[in-house]
């Protein structure tokens, strides 16, 4: 780990390789931030620390996988002298608070410059927080009016953040069993969860729950090749069962 005056080693979670890329010649001109390596996703991230521990982690807020705000929670409680920042394109109040409250050290949106992503890893390798210009008067306007409330989407009310998560894997075409191993669940647990989430939102099948993930932006635009998708996760049901 990096101390005073030493350099601070950055671990890259992003699942788009030119943003990888970009990240990495930004820090190595740097000299500052040496680059400890580069993974795609949540899960990854968390077991590359676990043998190489770097200083910071550096990560995109929308992973395949676990969520963002849940690997930040699982970084900060196994690795708490890790100092996580998040660089996304959202940029919305929910996100960043969720972020924030997770445990995230800075948060900045991928449209901020190089000189203001050194200026917030230097900040947080300080010991300090930091919140990119792009968002910090609009959440400052929030403080003032005490309206820090997270609220999902309104057709995810009445959904457990956990159930929720497995809301998301299935969308994402994750089989029950490949769900369970991401939540530390057993088999029974998510297929529990699946039926109480067919029961809530009012569905029959995979397909439908598909439909309000996207309807709720829950996959994060990530949804490309849809039609794919849609077929992987009804045979990951067949399966499962």
């Amino acid at each position: 780990m990096g101390g005073a005056g030493m350099a601070h080693r950055v671990l890259i979670v992003d699942d788009h390789k030119m943003v990888c890329e970009g990240l990495k010649a930004i820090l190595e001109r740097s000299n500052e931030f040496p680059v400890a390596g580069e993974v795609a996703d949540g899960q990854t991230a968390i077991q590359f620390c676990r043998t190489t521990l770097p200083d910071i982690v550096l990560m995109d807020i929308e992973l395949g996988g676990l969520t963002g705000v849940e690997v930040i929670k699982q970084l900060v409680r196994q690795f708490p002298e890790i100092k996580v920042v998040i660089l996304s394109v959202h940029s919305d109040d929910e996100t960043v608070l969720a972020s924030m409250r997770a445990g995230a050290r800075a948060f900045l949106v991928k449209k901020a410059s190089s000189s203001d992503l050194l200026d917030a890893l230097r900040t947080v390798a300080r010991g300090g927080s930091y919140i990119g210009a792009h968002v910090s008067d609009r959440l400052l306007v929030r403080i003032q009016r005490g309206d820090l409330e997270i609220k999902p989407p309104a057709i995810l009310e009445g959904l457990t953040p956990r159930e929720i998560q497995v809301l998301r894997l299935i969308t994402e075409g994750k089989s029950t069993k490949e769900a369970a191993v991401l939540l530390g669940l057993s088999v029974e647990t998510v297929r529990s969860y699946r039926k109480n989430l067919m029961r809530k939102l009012g569905v029959k099948n995979v397909a439908g729950l598909f439909n309000i993930a996207i309807a709720a932006k829950l996959t994060g635009g990530k949804a490309s090749g849809g039609s794919a998708m849609m077929e992987s996760v009804g045979s990951s049901e067949q399966k499962s069962d």
